[in-house]
C-alpha cells in the first residue's frame, strides 16, 4: 500500500476503489458494446432471470442502486440494440418489465465472464475470491451498503 493510501480517509479509498473498478469494467466490456452501467443492468437482469424474476425498471433500479430515470434511459438504449425487451407489467400498467433477449443473454454471459476475471484480479491481494479475507471484505462492504446515509442528518442536528 502506498504511503498516500495509508494516510487517506476511508471515504477517499472507497471513492478511488469504485472509480478504479468502474474504469476497469468499462474497458473490459467495451468490446462487447457495453458500458459499466449497461453491464450492471444486464448482469443484474441475467441473475434475476435465473432466479425466476422478471423485474420492473423500478425493481432493477432498487437492485442496482441506479436512479430509476437512468435505468429507463439504459433500458431504452439496450432495447434499441436488441439486448433487452421492455413490456408493460400486467399487474401495473404504469410499470415496464425488463428481460434479456437471446442475444442479450449471450452478451450478458460473456460480459459476466470478463468481469469475473477482473474480480479475480482485484481480490488476488486478499487471497482470491474464495478466501476468508475476501469473504470478510464482502461482508464489510455489505454492512456499509446497509447503513443509512442521510446527507442532511448533520445539518438537521445543527439546526435543532
Amino acid at each position: 500500500m502506498s504511503a498516500a493510501a495509508e494516510s487517506a480517509t476511508a471515504g477517499f479509498l472507497v471513492w478511488r476503489l469504485s472509480m478504479k473498478w468502474r474504469v476497469a469494467v468499462d474497458r473490459a466490456v467495451a468490446p462487447l458494446g457495453l458500458t459499466h452501467a449497461q453491464y450492471a443492468l444486464m448482469g443484474s437482469l441475467y441473475g434475476m432471470a435465473r432466479s425466476g424474476l422478471r423485474p420492473s425498471q423500478r425493481q432493477l433500479a432498487d437492485h442496482t442502486g441506479l436512479e430509476p430515470l437512468y435505468v429507463s434511459k439504459l433500458a431504452r438504449a439496450l432495447e434499441a440494440s436488441g439486448l433487452v425487451t421492455r413490456t408493460r407489467d400486467p399487474d401495473d400498467p404504469r410499470a415496464m418489465q425488463l428481460s434479456l433477449t437471446e442475444q442479450g443473454r449471450d452478451v450478458a454471459r460473456r460480459a459476466i465472464q470478463v468481469v469475473q476475471g477482473l474480480l479475480d484480479q482485484m481480490l488476488e491481494p486478499l487471497g482470491g475470491q474464495d478466501s476468508p479475507r475476501a469473504r470478510q471484505f464482502a461482508h464489510e462492504l455489505a454492512a456499509l451498503l446497509d447503513a443509512p446515509l442521510d446527507p442532511h442528518a448533520e445539518n438537521d442536528e445543527e439546526q435543532s
